[in-house]
């Protein structure tokens, strides 16, 4: 009913005549003798497209989202969630790990001063990772919009150069090495998980020792020195029993041991980012290589359409000077 209806609307809408077309058709009346004219009539321009045939609104909201890189997208955002988990977790959760090493396992500045350092190091290394992975995420983005506009053409003679597949290829290499590098960093920030999975699951079993009335807990402990993270010598090196289960109470052990384990999650969320981008800059640099070929292709069929038109052309003048 609604097409019929519609049907209806526009029979009616064309069966309308028009003011311009009124006084064309007096003016045949009055002057008949005139000679006749052809009038044609133009039709009312609707919807988005202006009368010089530039495109609405509407097309070029649709032409500009099809060259969104919506898969370098998604790796990109993938990516500065992950690294700002690591970064940000990982540097508060090394900050209380060597305030619960100062307060309850080395108590000595000098046993845990080379530690120190190291966190401290690792710290500004966290900063440096987190400045460069915003760049570097910026960067793959914009090459994702690159290579999505040279494929599809959407900016008209906007071609493929051999500079740009370059430097696709460029990203190809720095991508995969930054996920190989990323995966030992993932599998280094599961050690402090796993430390502290072994400091709290000894809480647990002291507690239940408790609760069960079968075995004193004060036989059970945890040394830190055999991790390697602190000398030998240190003093006391190790808890037992309930000074122990007071560590596994602190606020600072519950933040650090959480925080230890987002940015594990954070490392993994960058490994698979990382992934994807090297999928995405893959696929793109194959695009690139056979648009390349197609372009070559083009080029010298053109300049043979020319060549051909040439000598088209001079032997028409040639046979105009013989005759």
């Amino acid at each position: 009913m609604h097409c019929a209806l519609h049907c209806q609307i526009l029979e009616k809408e064309s069966a309308v005549i028009t003011r311009p077309e009124m006084e064309i058709g007096r003016y045949h009346w009055m002057y008949r003798s005139s000679r006749p004219h052809r009038y044609h009539h133009v039709p009312a321009l609707r919807g988005n497209v202006s009368p010089l045939g530039i495109q609405g609104c509407f097309e070029c909201c649709i032409k500009c989202l099809g060259g969104v890189p919506y898969a370098s997208l998604v790796a990109t955002i993938l990516c500065f969630s992950g690294v700002a988990l690591f970064c940000g977790c990982g540097h508060v959760a090394l900050t209380g790990t060597v305030s619960i090493l100062e307060q309850h396992f080395s108590t000595t500045a000098s046993d845990h001063a080379l530690l120190s350092e190291v966190i401290q190091l690792m710290q500004y290394v966290i900063y440096g990772i987190a400045s460069f992975f915003f760049l570097y995420g910026i960067i793959l983005l914009a090459e994702g919009f690159y290579t999505t506009s040279a494929v599809k053409e959407l900016h008209g003679e906007f071609k493929t150069t051999a500079c740009g597949r370059c430097i696709s290829g460029m990203f190809v290499f720095l991508t995969y090495v930054l996920g190989v590098a990323w995966l030992g960093v993932f599998g280094f920030s599961a050690v402090p998980v796993f430390m502290f999975y072994n400091i709290w699951s000894t809480c647990e079993v002291i507690k239940s020792l408790q609760i069960n009335m079968t075995v004193p807990g004060d036989q059970i402990c945890v040394d830190i020195r055999q991790y390697g993270i602190i000398p030998w010598n240190a003093v006391p090196g190790k808890a037992c029993g309930p000074i122990l289960e007071n560590i596994c109470n602190t606020n600072e052990f519950y933040m650090s041991y959480h925080l230890f384990i987002v940015a594990c999650a954070g490392a993994g969320a960058t490994v698979i980012a990382l992934i994807h981008f090297l999928m995405i800059l893959s696929s793109n640099w194959a695009y690139l290589k056979d648009a390349s070929k197609m372009q070559a292709y083009q080029d010298i069929k053109a300049k043979e359409e020319q060549e051909l038109q040439d000598i088209q052309s001079r032997s028409k003048e040639q046979l105009n000077s013989y005759t």
